[in-house]
């Protein structure tokens, strides 16, 4: 049986069953709910795109200025290992709005052709709006469903769904949304498109949505990074993709001047989705919502920003994997690193948006809830991995050339199915910036194997065709 036939036939779980009878359950008691005026919180998911876990200042980058970042950090649960599913656009964004892997719902790459039975694996809008929640979405799109069919994905309220030039109307159309009056609690997704236009930026070509100006000169510019170089014994299909398109990877012949450049003009754009974050923030607090709203905060990928001379994303090294994932509930949350676990925003997201609405997450769904962690509860979460797939592709057009990565608590496996060179095994913990790759010392060899045999059983449960 084919895969596409396989997942329209429903067969993901033993047993599949439709959302409304998978998501009842009794609300979990949330420490001081009774401050809030609802049963239950409202949730306002903010999304950017291509924004890398270190690019906020609260977390300690000094290159920019994230005032608005920063005030949802500062009453955050700051999950530092969180990883997304695949470090591309449309397959990031299907599985975190899916709870489902993208390989499991057939989007590996940029199409845009829904793959999957969305009754029986619906979208994360109908999975809240069967919470009884009202669900609205605004900005960047990038699904594979088109925004006019409510049905599919569940949003009622859509506005700028779209894919590029749309961050100045993110606001004023969220601000619409939060200004309705509403017996029930919501789900606001606030989407924005950059720091995505530093794909532009790269290839010389006009900003999308905000200009950021000429940039200093390099001199002047944010210091390369630590691994900035390509490191040794890297995979060979790494810089074989990195070869295959000039206007994707447009870098061979940059100076180091113009990598400072292009870290520049990367900060800026996420400082110009900050200043449009605001005006939600500000709305939330002046219409006293803050206190009745969970604030979600990610990206659908990171970007290569310099480390290991590499632009754009689709990389499975950290700075395109990892992305920020913080949870604030002011007066319920509080500031909180949590360095030990690893994260998945693309199947631990919607289990953890079910545990803040009070109900069970479908059966079928893998992911781990993290709310509770807020509590001090680490009982839920007992998983010691996580793994991000990849393949590499030009937009619509898959290269062929699949990768999967094991991220557990210290350590980090990279495999890709081609190459003479295909594997890459990390000490984190020593050796954050993957610079000294350990696949091949045999004093390492007993703990790539673990991480291996980790990620088979993970290839056979989710019924991966992935060549180990």
């Amino acid at each position: 049986m084919k895969r596409r036939d396989f997942i329209k036939k429903g067969a993901l779980t033993a047993s599949a069953v439709g959302v409304a009878s998978t998501i009842q359950g009794a609300p979990i008691p949330f420490k001081n709910r009774s401050k809030t005026k609802s049963s239950r919180p409202n949730i306002l998911f903010v999304m950017t795109d291509q924004q890398c876990a270190e690019a906020i200042r609260a977390f300690g980058n000094k290159d920019l200025h994230t005032p608005s970042m920063d005030r949802i950090a500062k009453y955050a649960m700051n999950f530092k290992k969180a990883y997304c599913p695949t470090p591309l656009c449309v397959p990031s964004r299907s599985s975190m709005f899916t709870g489902l892997y993208p390989h499991e719902i057939n989007v590996p790459i940029n199409n845009l052709k829904a793959e999957w039975n969305t009754t029986e694996y619906p979208y994360m809008g109908n999975i809240l709006k069967t919470a009884g929640y009202d669900t609205g979405y605004v900005g960047k799109w990038h699904l594979p469903a088109s925004p006019k069919d409510k049905h599919i994905h569940g949003f009622d309220f859509i506005k700028h769904a779209r894919a590029n030039d749309l961050d100045p109307d993110v606001a004023e159309a969220s601000i619409e949304f939060l200004s309705q009056e509403r017996d029930k609690p919501f789900l606001l997704v606030s989407s924005f498109v950059n720091p995505h236009d530093i794909c532009q930026w790269a290839r010389g070509e006009a900003m999308r949505n905000d200009a950021i100006g000429v940039p200093p000169k390099g001199d002047q510019c944010p210091e390369l990074p630590d691994n900035f170089e390509i490191p040794e014994l890297e995979p060979d299909v790494i810089r074989y993709v990195h070869s295959l398109s000039k206007r994707t990877y447009p870098t061979d012949d940059w100076s180091e001047s113009k990598w400072r450049q292009y870290r520049w003009a990367y900060y800026r754009l996420v400082e110009k989705v900050d200043a449009h974050l605001k005006p939600i923030l500000d709305a939330l607090e002046e219409k006293d919502l803050l206190e009745d709203t969970v604030i979600i905060f990610t990206s659908d990928h990171g970007d290569g920003n310099a480390h290991h001379k590499w632009n754009q994303k689709q990389i499975l090294y950290d700075e395109a994997a990892r992305v920020p994932f913080m949870i604030s509930w002011k007066g319920h949350t509080e500031i909180t690193e949590y360095n030990d676990l690893p994260i998945s925003t693309g199947i631990d997201l919607i289990p953890t948006m079910c545990e803040i609405a009070g109900v069970k997450a479908p059966v079928y769904m893998k992911g781990k809830p993290l709310f509770k962690l807020s509590n001090g509860d680490r009982t839920a979460f007992d998983r010691e991995y996580t793994i991000t797939e990849t393949e590499f592709c030009l937009s619509k057009v898959t290269y062929g050339v699949k990768g999967r990565m094991v991220r557990s608590s210290r350590y980090k496996y990279i495999v890709y199915e081609q190459g003479h060179l295909k594997e890459q095994f990390f000490d984190m913990d020593s050796d954050p910036g993957e610079m000294t790759n350990l696949a091949y010392d045999k004093n390492y060899k007993e703990l790539k194997n673990k991480h291996i045999d980790v990620l088979k059983e993970w290839i056979k449960e989710t019924r991966d065709n992935f060549q180990i």
